[in-house]
């Protein structure tokens, strides 16, 4: 299997790569041409790109692979529209070359509200509150997303941390994780690599957390 992985010099794109060259899978990592990256592995190619907002350039990046995953977002409330406009991008060049396998990151504040009082009453409504473009910037992607011709899942993770890969945690196929409230970047990397092989995911959101 080759994957090509877009935000590959992020938090969930970096574990995205380095977990599937432990795997043994074959990987197009994508940066910005401005943008820092000293992995190398023999299965491991590299393409650089001036950016994200046209398909043109990221075509040969998903030419040939058998998956795409995204781990492109917002750091920030002042990045703007970063995962609509590059997501729409990726779907583009994905149409252009044939490749129909799609993951992408997005958040658990985007999907159904959970049950349990802390999720429900305080931290969803705060999180819409103050990081309401960032939330709206989400949903354009993953309309987007929904309205592509690919097979494609969205991933939806809680607060994100640094900490180890563990392999263990709770998901919830087109829903959210009731009291899920952590979840660390490289299980969502681990997650994302084992949809890929579950055809029960496609064009489903799935919500993830501890």
């Amino acid at each position: 299997m080759r994957i090509t992985v877009f935000g590959a010099t992020g938090g969930i794109g970096g574990h995205v790569v380095r977990q599937a060259l432990d795997a043994g899978q074959k990987v197009t990592a994508v940066i910005r041409a401005s943008s820092a990256f000293e992995l190398e592995h023999p299965s491991l190619d590299v393409v650089r790109v001036p950016g994200l907002d046209s398909a043109e350039p990221l075509r040969e990046a998903v030419d040939g692979s058998t998956a795409v995953i995204s781990g492109v977002g917002p750091r920030g409330r002042k990045d703007g529209p970063v995962a609509s406009r590059s997501t729409k991008s990726i779907l583009a060049a994905m149409e252009a070359v044939g490749v129909r396998r799609f993951v992408a990151v997005s958040a658990a504040p985007i999907g159904p509200v959970p049950a349990d009082f802390l999720n429900r009453r305080v931290i969803f409504p705060l999180i819409n509150l103050f990081a309401a473009d960032v939330y709206a910037d989400l949903r354009v992607m993953e309309a987007a997303i929904m309205s592509s011709a690919t097979d494609w899942t969205i991933v939806r993770p809680p607060k994100l941390n640094s900490r180890a890969l563990t392999g263990h945690y709770r998901t919830e196929i087109g829903g959210t994780v009731n009291g899920g409230y952590l979840i660390s970047r490289a299980d969502v990397a681990h997650l994302m690599l084992s949809v890929l092989d579950n055809p029960a995911t496609i064009g489903q959101p799935v919500g993830v957390g501890y």
